[in-house]
């Protein structure tokens, strides 16, 4: 990015506007680029989007998954804008052609060297003050998955080895053995 470019505060025109490929996000105003997945990180991604899915589809038909990139307007304002790894959505009103508008009610991170900072700090922060019900932080780096549920304001750090439960989908048992 062109330091004469940098503003103090960016809006989601911005990031509408980034040229095909870029990827940022908006945290009250301030810009973050996202770098490129590694190939881990995609492998847990579609593991998790297998898992949640089916779970989703069998037992929570009012609900739907999406993966990144997906466009959340977090606080469905032009300050706040996210792309999370996973989402699910119960509420069929803040689906758009455009993107999500609102808190999705279920949101996974798989954190990367570059997005601990943005994972564990910025977007918890975020994600627990808009709305969404539960968080999960996939952190292959410790091989472990921090769980958030805001609603009960439960949070618990899950080895990779043992069962974390879903709250999004109470059947689903997620086991991320293989990937240590």
């Amino acid at each position: 990015m062109d330091p004469a470019l940098v503003q103090e505060y960016y809006t989601t025109d911005y990031i509408e506007a980034l040229p095909e490929g870029e990827r940022a996000e908006l945290i009250d105003g301030k810009l973050y680029m996202m770098a490129s997945p590694s190939v881990l990180h995609q492998d847990i991604i579609t593991f998790l989007t297998m898992k949640i899915g089916n779970c989703i589809e069998e037992h929570n038909k009012g609900c739907k998954l999406n993966v990144s990139p997906i466009a959340v307007y977090i606080n469905n304002d032009k300050y706040n804008y996210v792309e999370p790894d996973l989402i699910v959505v119960c509420d069929p009103e803040k689906r758009k052609e455009k993107g999500i508008f609102g808190a999705p009610d279920f949101v996974v991170e798989i954190v990367s060297p570059s997005s601990i900072q943005m994972d564990y700090l910025r977007k918890m922060i975020k994600y627990a003050n808009s709305g969404v019900r539960e968080y999960w932080i996939v952190d292959p780096l410790i091989k472990k998955t921090r769980v958030y549920n805001f609603e009960t304001e439960y949070t618990e750090d899950v080895p990779f080895n043992e069962d974390i439960h879903a709250g999004i989908c109470e059947e689903l048992t997620v086991n991320l053995t293989e990937f240590i």
